[in-house]
C-alpha cells in the first residue's frame, strides 16, 4: 500500500480523473442512445435525403420557364398534375407544364425548381400565373444534399443529443456504438446511521441521507445505481462489502471513514486489496478534505467525508467528473455544461491555505442573475436543500467582494 498520506490540490485531482480511460463499448438501440457518448465516429450509411424533393408548398416547374417572369408580364404555365406526399411523382414536367407539390413532396422528373404558391396566381383549373422567377435548384432538397453518403456526421466522444437521435434514425441506424455506463455501487459507513424509516431516535443516532444523495448524484450523471448498503463500523464487514460491490460495479462510492480518525476504515481496508494504488488521501478543500481516490486494477474508488454537505460537495467537483469520464465524455476540466455566472449578492470571507467551496443559492435581481450565499455550520443539512450549488473561492485569495463575476457550479445539470 503507498504511503498513507497523499493530498493533491483540485487541480491536480481533476489531472487524474483526465487520465481514467473510458469504460468498454457496447451497441444500443437508437432509442436508448440520448445522453451516451459515441466510442465509433459516425458515418452515413446513406445520403439524406435519397430522393430530390421540395422544401416548399408551390408548383414543380423547369426554372427556365420562369426567366423573366414578374407582375406586370407573368408566365403562364399549364398545371398537368399534382404529387402526393409519401408518393413518387406520376406525371414528369415537360415545357410550360407545372405539377402541384407539398413541402417534402417528391420532385417530378424534368423539374429542377419550385415556384412558392405565393408567386402564382390561379388562372382556371387547369393554369396558373408564376409573378417571380426561379432558378435552378430554388425550394429543392437534392439528393445527398443534407447528408451526403459516407459522410462523417458525428465524432468519436461526442454525447448524444436528442437532434443527434433523429439525424441517426434518419440515416435509418437502428443501433450505435457507445461506451458503458458505470455500474457505481453506493455504500455509507457508520454505527450512528439507522434508516430514514426510523420514527424514534435514540441519541447519537442519524438518518441515512447520504446513500439517498450520492444515489440521486450517481443517476443524474449518468451511472448506473447497483448495490446501496450502509455498513456499521466494522473493518471486517466493510470489506466484505467492498469485495462484492467491486466484483460487480465499475466504481464503489464509501461515505464517511475517510478521514485519519481512529474509526475510519476506508484506508485499512484498501491495505487489505492487493495491488491497490491510492491516488489520493486529501484534498486542499474546503469542505471536503478527508477525500480519498483509488484505483484497484480498472476498478475506481472513492471514499467520501461522511458529513453530507462535504459529500454532495466532493461528488459534484470530482465524482461527477470521474463518472462522465468512463463513459467516454472528453475534455472534463473545460465542462461547463453545469456552471453558470452570476454576480456576487455579499462578501464571502475567506483564509489562506486551502480552495473554499462555498455553496450559494440563485436568484434574479434586477434582471441579472445573482449567487448570495448560504452560509452555516457545516453539520446543517438544510443549508444543501436552500443551496443551488457552490463558488471556489481559490486557496490564495482572501475572500471574494460582493458585485463580482463568479462561477457558480451547479449541483444538478439542467
Amino acid at each position: 500500500m503507498p504511503e498513507f498520506l497523499k493530498v493533491k490540490t483540485a487541480e491536480e485531482i481533476l489531472e487524474v480523473i483526465e487520465n481514467i480511460a473510458p469504460l468498454s463499448a457496447q451497441t444500443v438501440s437508437v432509442q436508448e442512445a440520448s445522453g451516451r457518448v459515441l466510442s465509433e465516429e459516425v458515418k452515413a450509411p446513406e445520403p439524406v435525403p435519397h430522393f430530390a424533393r421540395s422544401t416548399m408548398d408551390g408548383y414543380a416547374v423547369r426554372a427556365r420557364d420562369t426567366f423573366g417572369a414578374g407582375e406586370s408580364l407573368p408566365a403562364l404555365l399549364e398545371v398537368i398534375g399534382e404529387v402526393a406526399m409519401g408518393q413518387g411523382a406520376q406525371v414528369a414536367v415537360r415545357p410550360g407544364t407545372a405539377v402541384a407539390i407539398p413541402t417534402g413532396g417528391a420532385l417530378p422528373e424534368g423539374a429542377d425548381a419550385v415556384v412558392m404558391v405565393e408567386y402564382t396566381q390561379p388562372l382556371d383549373e387547369t393554369a396558373i400565373e408564376v409573378t417571380r422567377p426561379v432558378a435552378p435548384g430554388d425550394n429543392v432538397l437534392g439528393i445527398g444534399d443534407d447528408v451526403a453518403a459516407g459522410e462523417k456526421v458525428l465524432e468519436r466522444g461526442w454525447k448524444l443529443r436528442p437532434q443527434d437521435v433523429g439525424l441517426l434514425a434518419a440515416m435509418g441506424m437502428e443501433e450505435v456504438r457507445v461506451f458503458r455506463r458505470p455500474r457505481v455501487a453506493v455504500v455509507s459507513t457508520g454505527d450512528e446511521i439507522v434508516p430514514p424509516e426510523t420514527r424514534s431516535l435514540p441519541p447519537g443516532k442519524i438518518r441515512d441521507i447520504n446513500t439517498y444523495v450520492v444515489a440521486a448524484q450517481v443517476a443524474e450523471a449518468g451511472g448506473q445505481v447497483g448495490t446501496v448498503r450502509v455498513v456499521a463500523d466494522d473493518l471486517d464487514a466493510l470489506e466484505a462489502v467492498c469485495r462484492e460491490a467491486l466484483a460487480g460495479h465499475d466504481v464503489v462510492i464509501l461515505s464517511g471513514g475517510s478521514s485519519v480518525g481512529i474509526r475510519d476504515f476506508t484506508i485499512r481496508v484498501l491495505e487489505r486489496f492487493p495491488g491497490s494504488e491510492l491516488l489520493a488521501h486529501g484534498v486542499a478543500i474546503r469542505p471536503g478534505k478527508p477525500t480519498i481516490l483509488a484505483r484497484l486494477g480498472e476498478k475506481v474508488l472513492w471514499g467520501l467525508p461522511g458529513q453530507p454537505a462535504s459529500a454532495m460537495i466532493v461528488f459534484t467537483a470530482f465524482v461527477r467528473p470521474s463518472l462522465l469520464r468512463l463513459q467516454g465524455v472528453e475534455g472534463v476540466q473545460e465542462l461547463e455544461t453545469n456552471v453558470r455566472r452570476a454576480e456576487l449578492a455579499q462578501n464571502i470571507p475567506s483564509v489562506h491555505g486551502r480552495a473554499d467551496y462555498v455553496r450559494v443559492r440563485l436568484t434574479r435581481h434586477k434582471g441579472r442573475l445573482a449567487a448570495e450565499p448560504v452560509f452555516g455550520k457545516s453539520a446543517m443539512i438544510s443549508t444543501l436543500s436552500k443551496a443551488d450549488g457552490y463558488v471556489i473561492v481559490p486557496e490564495h485569495v482572501e475572500g471574494l467582494e460582493a458585485g463580482s463575476l463568479v462561477h457558480v457550479h451547479l449541483f444538478s445539470t439542467p
